[in-house]
């Protein structure tokens, strides 16, 4: 049954919708006006209801039904697209991911729904007005408990997080360029996903992946027709989703043995150079005092 505070929509006869935050007292709600929330109590998912002589059937929604919701303002990853990139990348609940270019929140939406409840997004966005709008659009889907953002430009800051990701998408101009920098944050075996409009770019990743070592490099782009079907005649519809991106999926390898026993010395000395800088020239305050 529906709970207070959880996100539905009602949806009368011609499909139109109204979306609400279930309340069982008296609520507002946009394009229908003043409305008895009680007569929601003991509802659940598909059931209807009869507001002032007209059905109305409450949904609670799916992540296709938020995206298509979402307040706009930078243009968003389709559900086309989104769905795509969670197959791909193997997004599934548990997993964390950073998410570089939050655009309005549609990919966000798709990867919060996927992540489940102990899995993370964290997003970090150039644009603060972006970030923002995507807060909100967040907040209204009750998901924000699992996400977190940063503001800075993913070629060169950090995002501020303490670990390494399952997946990173990165829907930006220039994403062979923020490659240095995103690398170390993905775990060996981790998926990428790249988003870009234009072939040059496209390009651009490819190659730079394919540097970087990565496996499994592969590009594709989206077409999608809907069909148009009434009794006695079918057709495809005029209306076709085409192209919106070209998306770049690639898989990362671990570092040649020799590379990461390297680095592992490295930070043994990193370490050891710290505690002598720490101590002096005497010896580790922990052994100085278990002299005495």
């Amino acid at each position: 049954m529906f709970a207070e505070g959880e996100t539905v929509f009602l949806e009368d006869a011609e499909g139109k919708r109204h979306w609400l935050k279930v309340s069982f007292g008296m609520l507002k709600v946009q394009g229908l006006g003043a409305m008895d929330g009680s007569k929601l109590k003991g509802l659940d998912d598909g059931d209807r209801v009869t507001l002032v002589g007209r059905e109305y059937t409450v949904f609670r929604p799916g992540a296709m039904d938020l995206i298509g919701s979402l307040e706009r303002g930078a243009q968003i990853i389709s559900p086309k697209d989104a769905a795509t990139i969670l197959m791909h990348c193997d997004v599934k609940s548990g997993d964390r991911v950073l998410e570089i270019g939050a655009g309005s929140g549609g990919l966000t939406t798709a990867l919060l729904t996927a992540v489940g409840p102990t899995g993370h997004v964290h997003t970090m966005e150039l644009k603060e007005e972006n970030a923002k709008r995507t807060e909100r659009n967040v907040a209204r889907t009750g998901l924000d408990s699992r996400w977190s953002y940063s503001i800075g430009d993913a070629r060169e800051a950090d995002p501020g997080i303490d670990w390494q990701a399952d997946a990173l998408t990165m829907d930006m101009p220039d994403p062979w360029l923020a490659l240095p920098n995103l690398d170390p944050l993905l775990r060996a075996g981790g998926r990428l996903c790249a988003y870009v409009p234009n072939m040059n770019q496209m390009e651009s990743i490819v190659t730079a992946l394919r540097e970087a070592g990565y496996a499994d490099v592969r590009a594709l782009e989206n077409i999608q027709r809907f069909m148009e079907v009434h009794p006695g005649g079918v057709r495809p519809s005029f209306d076709t989703l085409g192209h919106t991106a070209y998306l770049i999926f690639a898989r990362k390898r671990a570092a040649p043995v020799t590379e990461r026993a390297g680095e592992s010395e490295n930070r043994s000395q990193a370490r050891f150079n710290k505690v002598k800088h720490a101590s002096g020239d005497g010896p580790c305050p922990r052994i100085a005092d278990s002299v005495k």
